[in-house]
């Protein structure tokens, strides 16, 4: 694997401050990029398949555990989603969905979120990957990726922001099984508002949103908004205005997200790392680099606690592909070559061909006085937090079986072979016809007038295996994770319009983390 320096930096460290090698798992499904969302949808799963094809020719995918999701059932997806709402996902199609026009009003399914082939399978796919990364970090892992996830619009019983199902709060309640506290950070344009809104009453998951404020897509997101109840002073929201760029960003995230490592202690930390946020996407506004972008998961890595990296927005598929791609270098601890290897989607990325991109000359509005008063107010919100919430031992919620084929024992040999997930004949470039509707309302999703020059195809295929079967018994060591007394789902309550309440109790206090201290400021 070409590991040189040639995009700029050193090599990362590959061991954690205990030494011990960090063991990465990756969750993809070839047929995800088959989905098709539809005609000048700026939402297109095949951007999945493409990070896939850069991660195969980088050679990243020997480095990894790579493993294939298993669907996420009815049950499953009811931990936290309304009985009503998941049988409808699962209903509804093309054909039907004119006979069900109250149910999609009422499950706000249509032009943002619409129906097409295979819907339900590709929201089991994607929370199934998910669920299973907090599988595997429950079970000893260091860091688990699943970049078709991270769909954080979601709620309890409605869709939004072309999300369906919210997989990171079905992954963070089963991350809540073996830790105490969770983190969730979320780094997309868009404020994360399916994620905090479902936390909101609870100590024991701290949101923090990064997000574009003001007239824009989902409209909340206020600096004001801290949680409520037991749950106050736990969600934090960074408001951010047009054209950011690295330097700006780091230095409030870095900061910010140290002093959250101090105070709040996770044993497990989810990032969404939607790359809308990246300068030049179709429905972003900022204009971070590449390396600004993974600087986030760089600084979160360092902290030696479990990670869970999960995709989210990103509309410029090809620098959603460089993006996610990269991160999964520095997940591993690698830096990759700047010159992009030849692979199945080569003309993508030209004329130059390479792994970054330059951010533009575009206006920061962000002054320097906005930003240290948003930094000053966060890190004194910070403060009145007394101490880091525990819960008293309970019996451990069953596991979530989701049983995982893993690809090493299918075919060694064919595992990693460039072909095998990505045939060429699945790149079928369609000339975008620019007729992208102009949305108005602060409750869609806007699109700048940029068109991408290559789209998916219409082509849908739907193959999802629903064999099902009991968890595999998991050798690789269970880790000090498994010390850490789990939520009790019989106390967990589900608030209107979809807050998902877990009531902690101040006992048994969890031992600090060496690293805990690491990289705070």
């Amino acid at each position: 694997m070409d590991v040189s320096a040639g995009g700029g930096g050193n090599s990362l460290p590959t061991t954690g401050a205990d030494g011990s090698k960090r063991r990465v798992c990756y969750f993809y499904d070839s047929e995800v990029g088959n989905y098709y969302y539809g005609q000048g949808h700026p939402m297109k799963p095949h951007r999945i398949r493409m990070t896939h094809a850069l991660l195969a020719h980088y050679g990243l995918l020997d480095e990894m555990q790579v493993l294939k999701p298993h669907p996420a059932r009815d049950r499953d997806l009811c931990r936290f989603h309304a009985d009503d709402y998941v049988s409808f996902l699962r209903s509804v199609t093309p054909e039907t969905q004119q006979d069900q026009i109250r149910a999609l009003k009422r499950f706000n399914v249509g032009e943002d979120c619409p129906v097409f082939d295979g819907l339900y399978s590709f929201c089991q796919t994607y929370a199934g990957g998910s669920v299973g990364g907090a599988v595997k970090l429950n079970h000893g892992h260091d860091i688990a990726i699943n970049w078709a996830g991270g769909l954080h619009h979601a709620k309890k019983c409605e869709a939004s922001g072309f999300c369906y199902v919210n997989d990171i709060v079905l992954a963070i309640l089963e991350l809540l099984k073996y830790h105490q506290r969770v983190l969730y950070v979320d780094i997309d344009i868009h404020h994360g508002d399916g994620v905090e809104e479902a936390f909101y009453t609870t100590d024991r998951v701290m949101t923090v949103s990064f997000h574009k404020f003001g007239d824009y897509f989902p409209g909340t997101g206020d600096i004001r908004d801290v949680g409520h109840s037991k749950g106050k002073y736990y969600s934090l929201n960074v408001p951010l205005d047009d054209g950011i760029d690295d330097e700006s960003y780091q230095s409030l995230f870095k900061p910010i997200m140290g002093k959250v490592m101090e105070i709040f202690r996770p044993g497990a930390v989810v990032l969404q790392c939607g790359a809308d946020s990246l300068s030049g996407d179709r429905l972003g506004c900022f204009n971070l680099s590449i390396k600004g972008h993974a600087e986030c998961v760089r600084f979160m890595r360092s902290f030696n606690v479990p990670v869970l990296l999960l995709g989210g927005g990103g509309y410029t598929i090809r620098n959603v592909a460089r993006c996610w791609c990269y991160e999964t270098g520095v997940a591993l601890g690698h830096e990759l070559t700047d010159k992009m290897p030849l692979n199945e989607y080569y003309e993508y990325f030209g004329p130059d061909y390479t792994l970054h991109v330059a951010p533009s000359n575009m206006e920061n509005k962000n002054t320097n006085r906005q930003l240290d008063e948003i930094r000053s107010r966060l890190l004194d919100n910070l403060t009145k937090l007394r101490h880091a919430p525990s819960v008293q031992f309970q019996e451990r919620p069953p596991e979530a079986e989701l049983p995982e084929q893993d690809e090493d024992q299918e075919n060694p040999d064919e595992r990693h072979h460039a072909d095998s997930d990505v045939e060429m004949n699945d790149a079928k470039p369609l000339e975008d016809t620019g007729r992208r509707s102009s949305i108005q309302s602060v409750r869609v999703k806007r699109e700048s007038a940029e068109t991408e020059s290559t789209d998916q195809d219409g082509s849908v295929v739907v193959a999802v295996e629903h064999a099902r079967g009991t968890e595999p018994p998991v050798t690789d060591g269970v880790g000090s994770s498994k010390q850490t007394p789990p939520i009790d789902a019989s106390s967990m309550a589900i608030d209107e319009p979809g807050a998902v309440r877990l009531e902690p109790e101040s006992s048994n206090k969890l031992q600090e983390h060496p690293a805990m201290h690491q990289n705070s400021l």
